[in-house]
């Protein structure tokens, strides 16, 4: 004989389901996003972390260490083991300032060059896999954004009350 609750019936509180998490949805999206940018990389011989200091790079050659980690939001001991590889590679040179010893001034090689036109194809394609349309992509890209400011910032500000209950 089957059995029946004599408990009142309440609304389920989803809150704590995976599905519920906006941090679940970022991180699942970012290693489906890691996938396909590892099938474009390999043909370049680097990883991802390793393709975004070759982008920064490209676009500006001739960075401070601490100002590429700015610009990547990495700090130096995570950024350090990169460059040491992309060294390695023969894809950039390392080098001590003359102005200040303590600063270290990363630029490119020729061969780091001259690999901006072999992955040139990459963000079409990564694009194409997204099946967003440019203009939702811009937008998607542009509230990424936005709540990365808004995490920042709430790192740097004392937890309110409020937001613990």
């Amino acid at each position: 004989m089957p059995t029946t609750s004599t408990e009142p019936s309440t609304p389920r509180d989803t809150s704590l389901t995976l599905d519920a998490q906006l941090c679940f949805a970022l991180y699942s999206a970012h290693l489906a996003m890691g996938k396909v940018y590892r099938r474009y990389l390999d043909d370049l011989g680097l990883t991802y972390p390793q393709y975004l200091v070759m982008l920064v790079l490209w676009e500006r050659d001739g960075l401070t260490v601490t100002a590429l980690g700015d610009r990547l939001y990495l700090d130096s001991a995570t950024l350090t083991p990169l460059l040491k590889r992309l060294q390695a590679l023969g894809l950039l040179h390392r080098d001590r300032t003359a102005q200040d010893q303590r600063q270290v001034l990363v630029t490119l090689t020729p061969a780091g060059h001259a690999l901006k036109s072999r992955a040139r194809h990459i963000p079409g394609g990564v694009m194409c896999a997204t099946g967003c349309a440019p203009t939702q992509a811009q937008t998607l890209k542009t509230e990424l954004e936005a709540l990365r400011a808004h995490l920042r910032g709430a790192q740097t500000r004392p937890e309110t009350t409020a937001a613990r209950d």
